[in-house]
């Protein structure tokens, strides 16, 4: 199983201040150091913590795949095409959102339509894509249909479940979307408020590649460190 470490909460605390510190390439030096499998980051529109140059820094820097989310919408596209992180993740925007609220609406066909043409011009690039859904058989369908090299399947309702009966649930809907993506042949990772632990029973779903996790590790990194925060994480998963 390949942990994606997200650090877009360590620029978070230097964009607070406009600084130059925390400094992003240590943590993803110390990240990768703790056993993390490639970085992740989200260039957002509103640029809120990661800027167009930490994506050029971190090309040239980082030992481990550079995978970039972003939306379709704006002048990023082109950019990233320019600079060709190795893979880049299309996520839905809403300037008001704390984080990223929800996977995709691919049903919505002006979605739908921009997502393609996002999809087409980024593999022409040799850049690998996935697409953040929802656990749904038509999400999985659609960018089946779209041409995605794989998809991100949302873990929000599981990781919010609080109940066993709603974890249950959850979890099962998260199996059944993996087994049901994997015979549309599209790689599957999953992400979104996996924590230390919650993150062991995802990590044991057969069939899944990579989670993507930013938030825990980032809050635990405060107390103990990037790298010991990674490595912590890095058992937890490697307990499935």
């Amino acid at each position: 199983m390949l942990l994606g470490v997200n650090i877009d909460h360590v620029a978070t605390v230097r964009e607070a201040r406009k600084s130059f510190e925390p400094d992003l390439i240590t943590a993803a030096v110390l990240a990768q150091l703790g056993g993390a499998d490639g970085i992740t980051v989200h260039l957002r529109q509103d640029r809120r913590h990661i800027q167009e140059q930490d994506i050029i820094v971190l090309k040239t820097a980082l030992s481990v795949p550079l995978n970039v989310e972003i939306s379709s919408a704006g002048t990023m596209l082109e950019f990233i095409c320019n600079i060709r992180p190795d893979k880049v993740c299309l996520v839905p925007e809403n300037p008001s959102e704390i984080t990223t609220e929800g996977g995709l609406n691919l049903k919505d066909k002006k979605v739908f339509a921009k997502t393609a043409k996002a999809v087409k011009k980024l593999l022409s690039n040799d850049i690998e894509v996935s697409l953040f859904i929802e656990p749904e058989k038509e999400m999985v369908d659609l960018a089946s249909k779209i041409g995605a090299d794989a998809v991100e399947i949302n873990t929000k309702e599981y990781s919010e479940s609080i109940s066993v009966k709603d974890i249950d649930a959850s979890y099962s809907k998260l199996a059944d979307m993996t087994a049901y993506a994997a015979k549309k042949k599209l790689i599957v990772n999953m992400g979104h408020g996996l924590t230390y632990d919650n993150v062991a029973p995802v990590a044991g779903i057969n069939g899944v590649t990579e989670l993507n996790i930013g938030h825990s590790i980032v809050a635990k990194a405060l107390f103990c460190g990037m790298e010991k925060a990674v490595r912590m994480m890095r058992k937890e998963i490697d307990k499935a």
